[in-house]
């Protein structure tokens, strides 16, 4: 009989402990998903400042993102929201660049659906009266009416009257691209977001406007192997970032032109591919590919979600480095290791779709013989 007692004992016990276990999970769970989101929207307007920064003598970013073997990866990296946007000597002449596409390239360079107003409403708010005029309050000053750009000499009014309105304005005095990407509207799409608008001056050689309200995985159609090796983590990192976190990467390509704004060419066309494959000189094929003008092209990547819509931003900041350049500093046999490795990695197609078999034994020659 005491151990029948013994027994029933233990068992009360057991279900008053674990329901205590289960109410302070519930209790820890609760403070997770409510408190820190506060500490979360914080990290919106914890920007540190660059007080010191002059523009005339801060030189460009130099990245040199190369490895002997190319992996399709998303290789991020964990950012601050202070790192969002980079500023650099370039600005002045690269900001006349792109008010002139905005004004003259028309949804080639900007576009947007309805769907898409408050995140842009909201993510223009927050670079015009927190984040511009504390991180670089040597270039942007807030006033009651406005932000002023002292290089450009223009304001930005605190309320633009339509998001077109706030997306041109951002495009004409930042030197970065933005992409808002929305959450599903609807349950058919699961976790799938879509863009649906953006401002897009320098595209490298896609058009911006021909994506507009695709899914990520429509978006990459074109990256070999993209729904085998890339979609469903890119899918899946998308829909989990959390408030408050920004990520970053670079990527790079390299081009036989200088051009900026670049809405095709920079791939490899159906009818190259096809030549390719027959073991034909493509159609496009560079006769004489000018050294002067081939550039590596490197993209300074970030992605973070905005706190009340909850949209993503991807954004991008362009950067050319000429071939001499690298020679000359010493990464020519770097970058030659990764033109060969770009067909060595998980995706070998990666050295057709970058047209490293059109202008990759040219760039090697001058890289590792100057000439």
């Amino acid at each position: 009989m005491p151990q029948l007692w013994l027994a029933v004992i233990i068992s009360v016990l057991w279900v008053v402990f674990r329901s205590i276990g289960k109410r302070r999970a519930l209790a820890q769970s609760i403070l997770e998903t409510e408190k820190p989101n506060d500490a979360k929207e914080d990290a919106y307007y914890q920007i540190e400042a660059l007080p010191h920064l002059d523009l005339e003598q801060e030189e460009p970013i130099k990245f040199r993102p190369f490895k002997p073997k190319y992996h399709l990866t998303m290789s991020i990296e964990n950012s601050t929201l202070s790192d969002l946007v980079a500023m650099d000597k370039t600005y002045a002449s690269r900001i006349a660049l792109r008010q002139k596409l905005i004004e003259e390239e028309g949804t080639n360079v900007l576009a947007l659906n309805p769907i898409v107003d408050p995140a842009v409403f909201e993510f223009y708010t927050w670079m015009v009266e927190t984040y511009l005029p504390t991180r670089f309050p040597t270039v942007y000053t807030l006033t009651p009416a406005g932000l002023h750009n002292k290089v450009t000499n223009l304001h930005l009014p605190l309320k633009p009257t339509t998001s077109q309105s706030a997306l041109e304005l951002l495009g004409s005095n930042v030197d970065s691209d933005f992409l808002f990407l929305l959450p599903p509207s609807t349950p058919e799409d699961d976790d799938k977001y879509r863009l649906q608008g953006f401002v897009t001056c320098f595209p490298s050689g896609f058009s911006t406007l021909k994506k507009l309200g695709m899914k990520l995985a429509e978006i990459h159609t074109p990256v070999p192997n993209y729904s085998e090796k890339m979609e469903k983590s890119m899918d899946r990192y998308f829909a989990n970032l959390p408030i408050g976190k920004i990520v970053k990467r670079a990527n790079w390509t390299i081009t036989t032109h200088k051009r900026l704004f670049c809405l095709d060419g920079n791939h490899i066309s159906e009818a190259d591919r096809a030549a390719l494959n027959d073991g034909l000189p493509p159609p496009s094929a560079d006769d004489e590919i000018d050294i002067d003008q081939t550039v590596v092209r490197c993209e300074r990547q970030t992605l973070h979600r905005l706190p009340n819509t909850r949209a993503l931003v991807f954004s991008f900041k362009t950067y050319q480095y000429p071939l001499r350049e690298l020679r000359d500093e010493g990464s020519g046999e770097m970058l030659c290791e990764a033109i060969d490795g770009l067909g060595r990695g998980n995706v070998p197609e990666m050295k057709v779709y970058k047209r490293a078999a059109i202008w990759g034994d040219r760039v090697k020659q001058f890289l590792r013989e100057g000439v």
